[in-house]
């Protein structure tokens, strides 16, 4: 069969997402690749389909609690896959090696650590057609997650000369794409960047002022979805998880002060959908995969773009509608850069690094614009997608093209550009932020007098506007390229661009936000999600009490197995379910996401359920071959 038919029988689709099939001919080319696609672009899927074609596929992954969950997804479709960590039991490891040592094995998954062991060359050498390095990212100094073990890959790499090594992420500037290259060994690698945008995402930033309160308005958005909050400390974590609690919302905190038991028995029941509401710390890595993330919060600033990129991308894995806010403070920066020094000396170029990080997360979250087309530039891609000229009405998707971030009226706003402008004119370009900051809020000191820029017309000329303002407006004006913040001499130092100058000569349109934001009205997210669940439907409207049925019979089922609920059915294969009603096996074969082993397995129980039967008088299929977790495993 070719790859087209394979995707048919294996994973019950008609064609593949964009670039997926340029990796996978890749791939069984022998050629290397470098593969960047969004979240829910269909990444592992370039790496699993080449081992159902033939030979041995190898994929290095530092998310080890998530590698149980991708072998029995993988073992759905047919593949023959196991996975080799430190969380293994004995017997599951003996079974892993037995089926490596007989030729059996088609997909292994590993960590980073225990590949760099060397035991497993030789025996891999021979059969190795492809490696398969996922979260390449962590590779480069560049990047928002370096793991130095990364680095090491490549004398790894270099015991299989003869199989073709794909570098796979999610999110990769540039320089971080470069970096991936290099450190990876890639030899004349087909490069395949796939566009970042997430259209079904709806992005909203604002200033953070009652924390526990903004965290609560989004969370009674979407009573009973599942949703991720992400907070900077532990502190922080512990006391909104409890007060979500105190509030009747079913949530957990998850952090690295826990216990091993308590972090694995809170992501297992939010995965396995025995809880909706995670408490994270941003700076705690999580392997997620559950596909119905209906939200996700971030009530502390990430630490990077990168790091916004990855975390927020863990909602609407499923295609859905899926609501992103970011509650932003200038502390979150101040934090961030405290803690990365902390711990660590850390080398010049990893501190340039963060500095970067931390001033584009800031210009994101304070800018008025719109958040889809900031997240795309960021990653040097055009907005909209296609080139085009964007839509009079922006987006559709974010705060700002929703209308629901307030600007200054046209007239102030450049009045008040005009005069933080002329701020850093009369500057001379010599000074950083801070400093034109102080000459606009007219606060002297030795410095300042010592120049006599304390004699200047701009000093003390947005006295009552305040500090917070004045910082986000330098910041929206940074984003709109009429200020621009220099990276030539020891310290950051803040200039006017030529664009700047035309708009003093109103030659230029300028935009500012207010730091306080307009009430949302949760209407507009309940009719996007319905418009979009509709159109995966055909345009059906879905039967919701079928549905819940058909959630509550595949969740029995993954109890058995021991598997999240996505490895059985995604959530958008059981709403075409509750719109089509299927009544024959025939019909459910043509639905996106049954291919044929999950059809004879599940197909004619689930047309059951579709027909009436209860579902608590229900047989449960045979499911013997599917991992379960490890509840002695960090």
């Amino acid at each position: 069969m070719n790859a087209e038919e394979i995707l048919k029988k294996r994973w019950g689709y008609d064609t593949f997402k964009p670039l997926q099939k340029e990796a996978i001919e890749a791939a069984l080319a022998g050629r290397d690749s470098l593969v960047v696609l969004p979240t829910g672009g269909g990444k592992s899927l370039c790496y699993q389909l080449p081992a159902a074609m033939g030979g041995l596929v190898l994929v290095v992954s530092p998310l080890i609690a998530l590698m149980d969950d991708q072998v029995a997804a993988a073992r759905e479709a047919g593949l023959a896959a196991d996975a080799l960590h430190s969380n293994l039991k004995a017997a599951q490891k003996r079974a892993s090696y037995q089926n490596l040592a007989s030729g059996r094995t088609e997909l292994l998954y590993v960590s980073p650590e225990r590949l760099l062991a060397g035991d497993l060359y030789e025996i891999l050498a021979p059969r190795l057609i492809l490696a398969a390095v996922d979260e390449a990212h962590c590779v480069s100094h560049w990047g928002h997650e370096f793991r130095p073990e990364y680095r090491r890959l490549t004398e790894a790499l270099d015991n299989f000369p003869k199989a073709a090594r794909m570098a796979l992420t999610a999110t990769a500037t540039p320089i971080v794409q470069d970096d991936i290259r290099a450190q990876l060994g890639l030899r004349s690698p087909e490069i395949l960047i796939g566009h970042p945008d997430r259209p079904n995402l709806i992005y909203r930033a604002f200033p953070r002022r009652d924390q526990f309160k903004q965290v609560l308005e989004v969370v009674r958005r979407h009573p009973g979805e599942g949703g991720i909050v992400y907070a900077q400390t532990r502190k922080d974590v512990e006391r909104l998880a409890a007060g979500l609690k105190k509030e009747g919302v079913s949530s957990s905190p998850y952090h690295a002060g826990l216990s091993a038991e308590e972090r694995r028995q809170a992501q297992d029941d939010f995965v396995n959908e025995r809880l909706d509401v995670i408490v994270a710390t941003i700076a705690f890595g999580m392997g997620i995969d559950r596909s119905n993330v209906r939200y996700v919060v971030h009530a502390n600033t990430p630490r990077s773009v990168e790091h916004y990129q990855q975390e927020s991308g863990r909602a609407g894995r499923d295609g859905l509608p899926a609501e992103c806010a970011l509650f932003f403070s200038a502390s979150d920066l101040a934090t961030h850069r405290w803690l990365a020094k902390k711990d660590a000396n850390l080398p010049p170029e990893r501190e340039r690094a963060l500095e970067k990080q931390l001033r584009d997360i800031g210009r994101y979250a304070v800018a008025p614009v719109c958040r889809h087309s900031l997240l795309a530039e960021h990653f040097s891609a055009p907005y909209p997608a296609d080139g085009g000229p964007a839509r009079e009405s922006g987006c559709g998707a974010c705060d700002v093209c929703l209308g629901e971030t307030k600007s200054l009226p046209k007239e102030e706003a450049v009045l008040t550009a005009k005069k933080i402008l002329s701020a850093a004119w009369r500057a001379g370009g010599r000074y950083g932020t801070g400093y034109v900051v102080n000459l606009l809020l007219g606060r002297p000191n030795d410095r300042m007098t010592g120049n006599g820029h304390d004699q200047l017309k701009v000093f003390g000329i947005l006295r009552d506007a305040g500090e917070a303002a004045v910082r986000a407006w330098i910041d929206q004006l940074v984003v709109q390229d009429f200020l621009e913040v220099t990276e030539d001499s020891e310290y950051p130092l803040l200039r006017i661009t030529d664009g700047g100058k035309a708009m003093c000569r109103d030659e230029k349109e300028v935009v500012l936000g207010l730091p306080v934001p307009a009430k949302i009205k949760g209407s507009k997210k309940s009719k996007a999600l319905k418009k979009a669940a509709a159109a995966l439907r055909g345009g059906l409207e879905p039967d919701e009490e079928l549905f819940e049925r058909l959630r509550a019979y595949r969740r029995v089922i993954a109890d058995k197995a021991g598997v999240p609920p996505y490895v059985v059915f995604h959530d958008s294969v059981l709403m075409e379910m509750a719109a089509a009603k299927p009544r024959t096996l025939g019909e459910l074969r043509g639905m996106k996401g049954i291919g044929e082993r999950k059809l004879e397995r599940y197909g004619a129980l689930f047309l059951e359920v579709v027909a009436g039967h209860p579902v608590d008088t229900m047989e449960l299929p045979d499911v013997p071959d599917l991992p379960r977790p490890n509840p002695e495993g960090e």
